[in-house]
């Protein structure tokens, strides 16, 4: 399909006013912030969205300008947006990228300070996919935990072998969910495809550990570091230390930490720390888990609950308690 080809389809909601359109997008979404940027500007606007909780697709049409940004509580995702006619402004500090027809754009919603969107007529294609989807593959991937931002390269040109790529199986998505399409109602092949775009994405778009898929291809980690990384995921919960990680792997201390810079860019106790601040993380993402933070905290082997939250807050950018108010958010908005 070119790329300004007009997009058919049966919205899901349309209106004539922004408060309606930021209730609607609300009530799909969770909360976020959105205000208009282009007041002279009739309003009408049409959105299709169809999620089957995992990933989504948003199709939009609108008249006019305006922004949006995350909310603290809004749930973390990997925006996919494909714009088709007008232009789709991603803020990332001072920089802003430009999202058009020959460029589509990906990022972290927690990582953009706004979107704006510009151009009337304005329609684009945005596919949001859980985060926790690009974490664990990330995690496969790497044999590391993902620990802090991804910093994925925001724009992809569509021209290109790598844009290709990825434009052709968001578009295989965007086509199997639209219209509550067949992916929608086939759990198996829309899991089989988000866990592709996701291997996808990270092995073919820049990122902050680029260097290490590129070292990991030519630099097959040896047996003792395979064995040290089995040891701390069997005993993630437990108090051992990293002599218990070298005798465990038969390698001394000095031959363990010297393995890891090498083949994980890392030290093998700061491994576990990201390992345990994940795990701690989804504890807290559990809207099901009653425990209260300090016990949580020291579940994982953090002892001291303020540098706990200090480790925390660097690695996932909100503090526990946070992120625990998030869950309960969300848990409530889907009673």
């Amino acid at each position: 399909m070119p790329e300004n080809t007009p997009v058919d389809f049966s919205p899901s909601f349309e209106g004539s006013t922004f408060e309606y359109m930021v209730e609607a997008f609300t009530g799909s979404f969770g909360p976020f912030d959105a205000w208009r940027t282009g007041r002279e500007q009739a309003i009408s606007w049409k959105t299709g969205f169809w999620t089957d909780g995992t990933l989504s697709l948003v199709s939009g049409q609108y008249s006019y300008e305006w922004s949006v940004k995350a909310a603290p509580e809004t749930a973390e995702w990997l925006s996919v947006i494909l714009v088709r006619s007008g232009a789709i402004d991603l803020a990332l500090g001072r920089t802003v990228v430009e999202g058009t027809a020959g460029r589509l754009l990906l990022v972290n919603n927690r990582e953009a300070d706004r979107f704006s969107v510009r151009g009337t007529p304005h329609q684009s294609d945005v596919l949001r996919l859980d985060w926790k989807v690009i974490a664990q593959t990330a995690a496969a991937i790497l044999e590391t935990p993902l620990i802090g931002t991804l910093r994925l390269a925001p724009t992809i040109d569509l021209s290109t072998p790598a844009g290709q790529l990825v434009r052709g199986l968001a578009q295989t998505i965007i086509n199997g969910v639209r219209n509550n399409g067949p992916l929608i109602h086939s759990p198996i092949a829309m899991s089989h495809l988000t866990q592709a775009f996701a291997n996808l994405v990270l092995r073919s778009i820049p990122h902050r550990f680029s260097h290490l898929l590129e070292r990991k291809v030519h630099l097959p980690a040896p047996r003792h570091i395979r064995c040290a990384v089995e040891f701390m995921h069997a005993n993630v919960g437990e108090p051992i230390t990293m002599q218990n990680v070298a005798e465990a792997s038969g390698v001394s201390i000095r031959a363990l930490e010297g393995g890891f810079r090498t083949f994980k860019g890392t030290t093998p106790s700061a491994y576990l720390r990201a390992m345990r601040l994940r795990a701690a993380r989804e504890d807290l993402l559990d809207p099901s888990n009653r425990q209260l933070l300090r016990d949580i905290c020291l579940k994982w082997g953090f002892f001291h609950f303020g540098r706990f939250a200090a480790s925390y807050r660097t690695a996932f950018g909100e503090t526990p308690s946070e992120t625990r108010r998030r869950s309960n958010g969300e848990r409530m908005s889907g009673l």
